[in-house]
């Protein structure tokens, strides 16, 4: 049965005794405040303590800096509790004027971006790393796990790039036609869909879809396998979780890259061709002819030189942003978002600098 919470004066000692529980405080609270010359509490008598009991206690102790005693391990560890989350909550700071608010955001933000781009340099380089290891030990290269991210990038693919790039080419041939009528010069739009698809759209869009579906898995699987401490377990067993996951995803986007963008611009130039039969009355037979004769080798070579390196940025940055989850699980989402907005933004950034790479060593 619970017995009221009591207490006597035992020179400059306060006994307590009975319940230091809700229920039974009763007046204890203002009893306490009436004491003096108190200098030691001992609790050892007590029956039960809970969370309201051990706060008042320790409220009336901190106001008088006196010490508490006679406590077992358990209840110990409540009042430690206690006295932790008896903090006092610090104001909010006094909000920023809206300019230097927004000037502090975008520091804050570019500090971010170059915290990123340097993590991505680093990590960059452990995988050039991860990879002369396992030139230097083939014995290590996991082929079955190469093969197997060539069916999930490549493959598995095969049917929403398809599907993309022939509506693509379709809505280019459309398009130019639209314009090129006014002029009377709507042959030229074989022109168009031929250069525009091999040396820029068919890749850069394989690199855009690429990012958006397997930068965005490498990131999500990585970053699960973080969480869930794998990784940590591959270390400690001895295996490189850059040589065991990083590398065979690096090398499939890199090696399928050029044959989708190629595959890409193919089905492009395909529904460019049927809406050109279709609308312009111009045949097939005309239009591959006109292709042949309008089309340089060089545009060709510029999307195949392009793909390798959009594949290399799209699996290095989906994998590095995969392998900096920590926390919790929104950091999966988190991560993943930027994966994918980060390998499409260095896509776009290096497709530009190709282009006026090309431009100076004469291949227009």
């Amino acid at each position: 049965m619970s017995k009221p919470a009591t207490f006597t004066d035992d020179g400059g000692t306060l006994k307590f005794s009975g319940d230091l529980s809700l229920a039974c405080l009763g007046d204890l609270p203002d009893r306490l405040e009436s004491t003096e010359g108190v200098r030691a509490i001992d609790l050892s008598g007590i029956d039960r303590i809970d969370t309201v009991g051990a706060w008042v206690v320790h409220r009336y102790a901190d106001r008088n800096g006196v010490a508490i005693h006679g406590l077992s391990d358990d209840r110990a560890h409540l009042l430690e509790q206690v006295q932790k989350s008896d903090t006092p909550i610090s104001a909010p700071p006094t909000p920023l004027p809206s300019f230097l608010r927004v000037v502090s955001e975008i520091g804050a933000a570019t500090t971010t971006a170059g915290r990123t781009l340097l993590g991505l340099l680093g990590f960059f380089g452990a995988t050039i790393l991860a990879f002369w290891a396992l030139i230097r030990n083939p014995s290590r290269f996991r082929f079955n796990a190469v093969i197997q991210r060539f069916e999930v990038v490549g493959v598995s693919a095969l049917a929403i790039i398809g599907l993309m790039s022939f509506l693509i080419g379709i809505v280019i041939a459309q398009q130019g036609a639209v314009q090129l009528r006014q002029f009377g010069a709507e042959v030229f739009t074989i022109n168009l869909i031929g250069r525009i698809t091999l040396r820029e759209l068919g890749v850069l869009m394989t690199a855009i879809m690429v990012a958006g579906r397997s930068g965005s898995a490498f990131a999500a699987q990585l970053g699960t396998m973080k969480l869930t401490e794998e990784i940590d377990a591959m270390r400690t067993i001895g295996v490189s979780p850059m040589e065991a996951l990083v590398v065979p995803r690096t090398l499939a986007a890199i090696c399928l890259m050029p044959l989708l963008g190629f595959y890409s611009s193919l089905i492009a130039i395909i529904g460019g061709a049927l809406l050109c039969w279709w609308q312009l009355d111009i045949p097939l037979v005309t239009f591959v002819q006109r292709l042949r004769e309008v089309v340089p080798i060089t545009d060709l070579y510029v999307g195949l030189i392009k793909a390798p390196v959009f594949g290399a940025i799209i699996a290095i940055a989906g994998c590095f942003q995969g392998m900096q989850v920590e926390g919790d699980a929104e950091q999966v989402g988190t991560r993943t978002t930027a994966a994918v907005v980060q390998a499409i933004f260095l896509v776009i950034v290096l497709d530009a600098l190709f282009a006026v790479f090309f431009t100076y060593i004469g291949w227009i």
